[in-house]
């Protein structure tokens, strides 16, 4: 990579390394590593496993401060949405990683470059490096600016809310959740089914749906909101 390529990826990560060492061996793959041990090349698998707490602490983080009534439970999963290889790996080709890291001939023609796991683990590397170079704020800025927010992810999320209400259910120790069909209508072909689901036999929601499955996940929903989650 030349020194113009390192500049335009500084500008685009809003940080300008002062050591600039660490960036060379966040992008530095273990495969090129290995077959330039005598000029004294580090891989960045240090920086990665580094960079890994360093970017779940900053996204826990935000996540705390960004919704204050959260459960823990959903913290839980909308971080690990956040920071899933395929995120992470969305953001390095959005910087161009790939065209900078340094490979091992075998891992070039393999098509490396473009190998997802590579480029998230390179990913979490250069975070590494950021933080050793200047901390923990140009980390956190970067990410609150690059990542998808939160937001996003519950507004797309596939939400499973018979898990989601019984995860807030377990919070609290014997605790029971049931559901139970109380009605059905309509024709065979157009069935609907009446669910109402009780916590320790207090209804606390309902809901209808085309299958009982349908009609728990409505009722789990209307719980939910009652709850406030």
């Amino acid at each position: 990579m030349t020194e113009q390529q390192l500049d335009e990826l500084q500008e685009k990560l809003d940080h300008k390394f002062k050591d600039h060492s660490l960036l060379e061996a966040a992008l530095t793959h273990s495969s090129y590593a290995n077959e330039n041990k005598k000029s004294g090349a580090c891989s960045n698998e240090r920086l990665e496993f580094l960079g890994d707490s360093v970017l779940g602490m900053t996204v826990a983080s935000l996540i705390y401060d960004s919704w204050p009534n959260m459960t823990e439970g959903r913290m839980t999963r909308l971080r690990a949405e956040l920071v899933c290889e395929k995120s992470l790996a969305a953001l390095a080709v959005k910087f161009g990683l790939g065209e900078a890291l340094r490979l091992g001939r075998g891992e070039e023609k393999g098509g490396g470059r473009e190998r997802p796991s590579i480029l998230a683990d390179c990913f979490e590397a250069l975070l590494a490096a950021i933080y050793l170079d200047g901390g923990f704020e140009p980390v956190r800025l970067l990410i609150k600016k690059h990542f998808a927010s939160g937001s996003e992810v519950i507004e797309h999320e596939n939400t499973d809310y018979k898990t989601a209400l019984q995860e807030l259910a377990q919070e609290k120790s014997k605790q029971i959740l049931s559901y139970a069909v109380v009605g059905e209508g309509g024709p065979n072909h157009l069935k609907s089914f009446f669910v109402e689901v009780s916590l320790n036999g207090v209804c606390i929601g309902s809901g209808s749906g085309k299958s009982k499955k349908e009609a728990e996940q409505a009722a789990a929903k209307s719980a939910l909101i009652e709850f406030n989650y």
